[in-house]
């Protein structure tokens, strides 16, 4: 084996020198090279690596079959890679924890305890880490453990500490593979974090306001529910409107305030809370936790009821809401006197990009309200998906209607209260609002409804918002209320990305705690987007952190007992996301004593 030095350009066109550990070999008679890996780049590699030596040491140069490296007497084919693990993740995950001043927040309200083994920020960015990198519950982090490089402050790497086998067995908890050591210090950090979680939040927002200029007058909010497997703790959990499809389980409520497109905070309800009933509290914590005077509150048509609308105007409160088309005749009305002229919204970036860009229009229609603003806005990105959907649904409740018509021409079917009862499938698929029946002298006839049929069509493409905001454009109304489509979108990467759900704790706190670990991983995931889009680079924060497992800690072993550490180049891609998160260093913190450990 040998060293290769090869030249490659970098970013910005400089050129880097990159070592290779290279293996000759024989094939077919002749001699071929193959590279064993990838030590990175000579410069960063020149601080941990002495090059010169291990050149030696693969070459065998000192004599013999073995070498002098420390006056001690080693072969080249004792040299290997011991070790290799992912460390691009928890790089970025470390640097945006310092960054959003999560450490130095924590570390002011939480003083380390005789049994901490480390600072509870740290003991805290790992189950945010293992959350967004690797979603599982607090056993499953030691198999995380193994995989990627996890270190505190001090450079000292984070170890699973796993059961001894025969003791587990005759334990009383078998399943258990995890020391109850290791896991009492996750469960520890979980209820520091949520202990503090108030006065975290308000750090946080400080330091979000004053690092990225916070737009605080508009306010985002929106509701989604997690489930429980099994029952689930009974003082939040209840069950109520699954988002889920899982009606059964009992859930809780999460509620979510964005600012600016960022998160800060959330609020954990009772599971068959109603959506408008979780209005108030969220304003009363703006004002008392976050001290926002006058904000604009944003919010899906679930939050509208008159109540919530006296609320917020009795407190001097904005709001910009949507209508539910379908629960007042009045809505219907908007949309009918909506003939026009209407003005054309600038399309985003992804309508931009097609060949035949949807549009989106709008026009403000008179009110039945004094003071009250109503804006129709048409989509052609709607209507087209609308439009698709009441296609699919008509026919598949025209394929019922005329296997229930062939069923009475046939004589199978002839009593009316059994055909009324059959024609109840018209429920299927809003099948009620496209076709209307008949059943007349023993003929039965379906045919579109002349008046809910009419009015889906008139509905497709369109919705509508309300306001009382005086000197809000039309069309600053349509982004407004569009941007609330990301607390829809954060909702999903909340859950599917952070893998919020399903919850197995059973007490409060616990599942309390759960949830805002994972509130401040989709934190750290909304900074890498927000990183990555400002840099105009066209990555999902998800992909980004695929890409970025490419950067790895490699751990090699110099057959004298010495370990070297090095950090494998960047690729291309995982090089660009470092720099447009503002990361240079790439090396974890060195410890105080080599191959330094907590478990």
């Amino acid at each position: 084996m040998f060293l290769r030095v090869v030249r490659a350009a970098g970013g910005k066109g400089v050129k880097h020198e990159y070592v290779r550990v290279v293996e000759a070999f024989r094939q077919k008679g002749k001699t071929r090279h193959r590279t064993v890996l990838n030590l990175g780049r000579r410069d960063l590699l020149a601080a941990h690596l002495d090059l010169d030596k291990l050149m030696k040491l693969l070459h065998g140069e000192a004599g013999g079959d073995g070498v002098v490296h420390d006056k001690v007497s080693v072969r080249s084919e004792d040299v290997k890679a011991v070790a290799a693990l992912d460390w691009g993740p928890m790089l970025v995950a470390r640097h945006l924890w310092q960054e959003l001043g999560l450490q130095a927040t924590i570390d002011r309200l939480v003083r380390p305890g005789r049994r901490d083994i480390a600072r509870a920020s740290d003991c805290a960015l790992v189950l945010v880490a293992n959350r967004l990198a690797a979603p599982t519950s607090e056993h499953g982090l030691a198999r995380w453990l193994e995989t990627d490089f996890v270190c505190d402050r001090n450079g000292r790497q984070w170890v699973p500490a796993w059961r001894d086998d025969s003791k587990r067995k005759m334990s009383r908890t078998p399943r258990v593979r995890v020391e109850a050591r290791q896991l009492q210090q996750w469960y520890r950090t979980l209820d520091q974090l949520l202990k503090h979680k108030n006065e975290i939040e308000h750090a946080l927002y400080l330091t979000l306001r004053d690092l990225f200029s916070l737009r605080v007058d508009m306010v985002f909010y929106d509701l989604t529910s997690t489930y429980f497997e099994g029952r689930g703790p009974p003082d939040i959990g209840a069950n109520g409107h699954s988002r889920d499809g899982k009606p059964r389980n009992p859930q809780v409520l999460v509620g979510l305030v964005l600012v600016d497109g960022w998160p800060i905070a959330h609020h954990v309800f009772e599971g068959n809370l109603r959506d408008s009933k979780s209005v108030p509290s969220v304003l009363q914590d703006l004002e008392k936790r976050f001290g926002l005077g006058r904000v604009v509150f944003v919010g899906d048509r679930g939050m509208v009821t008159s109540q919530n609308l006296t609320l917020l105007k009795e407190q001097g409160q904005g709001y910009i809401v949507g209508r539910n088309r379908r629960r007042s005749g009045e809505v219907f009305d908007y949309i009918q006197s909506a003939t026009g002229p209407w003005i054309e919204c600038p399309s985003g970036i992804t309508a931009n990009e097609k060949a035949d860009a949807p549009k989106t229009k709008v026009q403000e229609v008179a009110s039945s309200e004094p003071g009250v603003r109503v804006f129709v806005v048409h989509s052609d990105e709607r209507l087209a998906y609308e439009r698709t959907q009441r296609t699919k649904s008509m026919e598949r409740v025209r394929v019922r209607l005329e296997k229930l018509q062939r069923r009475i021409e046939a004589g199978r079917l002839k009593a009316p209260d059994k055909i009324g009862a059959a024609a109840k499938c018209l429920t299927h698929n809003h099948g009620h609002r496209y076709y209307g029946w008949a059943y007349e002298n023993g003929n039965f006839s379906f045919f579109e409804h002349p008046v809910h049929f009419t009015r889906e069509q008139a509905y497709e493409g369109k919705y509508v918002i309300q306001t009382e905001e005086p000197n809000l454009s039309a069309v600053d109304a349509v982004r407004l209320y569009k941007e609330l489509s990301e607390v829809e979108r954060c909702f999903a990467n909340l859950k599917s990305v952070i893998d919020m759900r399903p919850i197995f704790h059973k007490t409060p706190d616990r599942v309390e705690a759960h949830i805002y670990v994972a509130a401040l991983a989709f934190l750290l995931h909304r900074a890498i987007e927000k990183k990555l889009k400002a840099a105009h680079i066209d990555l999902s924060a998800t992909e980004a952190l695929t890409i970025l497992k490419s950067i790895r800690i490699v751990d090699i072993a110099l057959g004298n007992g010495t370990i070297k550490r090095t950090v494998t180049t960047p690729s291309q891609r995982a090089a660009t996301i470092l720099r447009a998160i503002g990361i240079k260093a790439l090396d974890p913190p060195t410890p105080q004593t080599s191959g330094q450990t907590i478990m």
